[in-house]
């Protein structure tokens, strides 16, 4: 089992990457299995790959059980 987490894409690099932000961090990652993401649109990122696009109401609301999770992993 693989766990991935949504970024949202605010910069498209060379066409095979990606500046993304995740959770506030920005950070940079490939995009060559999903080379039509366009600039604002939410990823599912995995070992530095985004695997697909996903919908922003899902990207949103799994950043929040992430927050949580983070919140009881810190006690």
């Amino acid at each position: 089992m693989c766990l991935g987490v949504p970024g949202r894409v605010i910069e498209l690099i060379n066409g095979n990457q990606a500046r993304v932000d995740v959770s506030g961090n920005l950070t940079t990652i490939s995009v060559m299995l999903t080379p039509q993401v366009r600039v604002g649109e939410y990823v599912l990122i995995h070992a530095g790959f985004a695997m697909e696009i996903v919908d922003e109401e899902w990207a949103l609301e799994s950043q929040k059980l992430w927050e949580e999770m983070e919140k009881y992993a810190r006690q």
